[in-house]
């Protein structure tokens, strides 16, 4: 478990905490969609249905290696 800090909305600090392996995957997935990591931490933390900020992370890669896999509709 890594514990990041980071920057919402570029004005709150706060740090997030996760394993190393949905670190490494969160910062792969900001750099295919072209934002930095505080940009998408704060797209994360605009449209999170959690409370705890590292869960909706944990989530959101989740949710996007699942979209990703999906069959074509």
């Amino acid at each position: 478990m890594i514990k990041i800090s980071v920057l919402i909305a570029g004005r709150h600090a706060t740090s997030i905490s996760l394993e190393e392996e949905f670190y490494e995957e969160f910062l792969t997935i900001a750099a295919t969609m072209k934002m930095s990591r505080n940009q998408l931490i704060t797209h994360i933390d605009r449209t999170r249905n959690s409370d705890n900020l590292s869960s909706a992370v944990r989530l959101f890669v989740l949710q996007y290696y699942k979209n990703k896999s999906a069959p074509p509709k």
